[in-house]
């Protein structure tokens, strides 16, 4: 290979989800509203959470950080996407696609350590609801955000130190929106094959158990509703994880559905489309998704917006 076509790159290129100048200005649109509205939701759920002491337990514990964590996500890639669409460019720094993958892996990790977590905790609050308050103690839930956050951080970042080691060619394209790792790897001029095998290796490590553990809980859960005698014994057990369930759904389909969509489809922009899903939608429903049918947070939302935009 020339080595005047290697990492003197100082740039890629976001070929994005279209390259039709009439659909611009609707995508901008589009991804501007969903983004604020995405940010707005999950800082009311942080701010209602912190200032609601009826939601300091566990459960809203780890929703605050799941929020943060949503924000932090949808504000690593959304707001470089709006900037390339509104100046016409396609154009991202080496350095800043670098950057961009980085923090993305982190809240993509962190996002699937807090929902595993999350599940751990409705388990033990249905099937073991006498030794609750004992077993999710403080001190517990600040040990295993701790562990989430610093596994999310230490992963992220040694795909990152391995996408360094990689060689890159001049005028490299992505066809992607953001700089998604297994993009990166294929545009690479080098071999990077100690990458996907550290890739694939990590996905099974981090992966499997929690998916395992997921389905572990939730198993438990369904168990002890069904052997509940009274109907709104029931209903009360299963709403309390209903929204996180249906988070659940929604992030392992649209993975799925990303990955089905790269394995059988040679065209990567039907994969940036339904990356759009876990990216940018789900981050954007959550808020609702916990407060709608919540009435604890539902009354936590409304007393923190009456304090805060209508005080007496």
């Amino acid at each position: 290979m020339d080595a005047g076509n290697q990492t003197g790159v100082l740039e890629f290129l976001l070929l994005g989800l279209s390259e039709d100048l009439e659909w611009q200005p609707l995508l901008f649109g589009l991804f501007l509203s969903m983004y604020l509205v995405s940010v707005l939701g999950n800082l009311l759920i942080i701010l209602a959470v912190s200032s609601d002491s009826r939601l300091h337990t566990a459960m809203y514990f780890f929703l605050s950080h799941l929020s943060f964590s949503d924000i932090c996500f949808n504000s690593t890639i959304v707001p470089k996407m709006l900037v390339n669409i509104q100046t016409a460019s396609k154009a991202i720094t080496y350095g800043g696609c670098i950057t961009q993958m980085y923090f993305y892996l982190v809240f993509l990790y962190l996002d699937h350590f807090l929902l595993t977590v999350m599940a751990y905790d409705r388990f033990v609050a249905i099937c073991h609801p006498l030794h609750y308050m004992t077993m999710m103690n403080p001190h517990f839930c600040s040990q295993l955000a701790l562990v989430s956050w610093s596994v999310s951080i230490l992963v992220a970042l040694l795909h990152s130190l391995m996408v360094l080691r990689l060689s890159f060619c001049t005028h490299t394209e992505i066809p992607h929106f953001f700089c998604e790792l297994t993009e990166v790897l294929q545009s690479s001029c080098s071999d990077a094959l100690s990458n996907y095998i550290v890739l694939f290796s990590v996905t099974g490590l981090l992966g499997i158990p929690p998916l395992t553990g997921i389905l572990f809980s939730y198993s438990k859960i369904l168990s002890s509703i069904l052997k509940m005698s009274s109907t709104e014994g029931r209903y009360k057990a299963f709403s309390t994880c209903g929204s996180h369930l249906t988070v659940i759904s929604l992030l392992y389909g649209t993975g799925l559905g990303v990955y089905l969509s790269s394995a059988f489809s040679s065209s990567s922009s039907k994969g940036a489309v339904a990356s759009v899903m876990y990216t940018v939608v789900i981050p954007m429903l959550n808020p609702f998704i916990y407060s709608l049918r919540n009435r604890d947070m539902q009354g936590a939302l409304r007393t923190f917006v009456s304090r805060s935009f209508f005080p007496l």
